[in-house]
């Protein structure tokens, strides 16, 4: 199979990556409320659906955000101002929707925990979109520095390079299982998991951003790296909890 992957069908091309995205949004979707119905909630639905609508807000604007401060100095012209405002990245998502149902829980009065049921969603939402990004190539900002070892390939550029997205599904499987061992083999307190799965994603993305071509660093990190630390940061408590429990 050659990359980018851009099939045809009755002559016109299909957005592969697109179509996983949305994909990836249904089934993500369809696992949660499966989850949530052979789960015991604690929140009501009327509660849940605020905190949805506020993890999307956020995760729409954190999203956006986050993908023009990839590039901060690209040129603003007509032609590609779409661009510019379609420009995403999931890590800005995350983040901007964890502070958006923060902000939405403080408005509606609910203090239970309410991210432990989004975990397992989340890493399969993402998994599956990252296929699409594996499938696009050297189209989307999602492959990595030239490289010799074993797992280089070429992504459309005639140039042996390191699978990034391909990483990136490896590390969310064994996530997944690691953290699905975790909810069974222990009682875990109520937000717990989905503390440990943005510690543990975003500190992943630290790393493997050092072997993207990122264009614009400052102090030799890139804008997701800060957004890493700042995450890093926000859940500094678990973290110091987690080396307390360890030590």
């Amino acid at each position: 199979m050659q990359l980018p992957f851009e099939p045809t069908f009755l002559g016109f091309s299909i957005p592969a990556h697109l179509i996983l995205e949305y994909i990836a949004f249904f089934v993500a979707f369809r696992y949660y409320l499966y989850l949530r119905k052979n789960s015991k909630d604690l929140i009501s639905t009327t509660n849940r659906l605020s905190i949805i609508l506020g993890a999307i807000v956020g995760a729409l604007i954190g999203s956006r955000i986050m993908g023009f401060l990839e590039f901060p100095f690209v040129e603003f012209s007509k032609n590609n101002w779409v661009d510019i405002l379609n420009t995403k990245t999931i890590m800005g998502g995350l983040f901007g929707g964890l502070l958006g149902v923060e902000r939405m829980k403080k408005r509606i009065g609910e203090k239970n925990s309410s991210g432990d049921l989004f975990v397992f969603p989340i890493i399969v939402g993402i998994s599956i979109g990252r296929i699409g990004c594996f499938l696009s190539g050297t189209n989307e900002f999602t492959y990595g520095t030239p490289t010799a070892l074993i797992t280089g390939i070429n992504l459309g550029d005639g140039i042996l390079r390191h699978p990034v997205a391909l990483y990136e599904i490896v590390f969310l499987i064994f996530l997944f299982m690691g953290l699905k061992y975790l909810q069974k083999a222990r009682t875990l307190s109520p937000g717990i998991l989905f503390q440990y799965f943005m510690i543990s994603y975003f500190s992943f993305r630290f790393v493997i951003e050092f072997i993207k071509p990122n264009s614009f660093l400052l102090l030799g990190l890139s804008s997701i790296q800060y957004l890493c630390l700042v995450c890093l940061w926000y859940y500094r408590k678990t973290i110091t909890g987690v080396f307390k429990i360890t030590v």
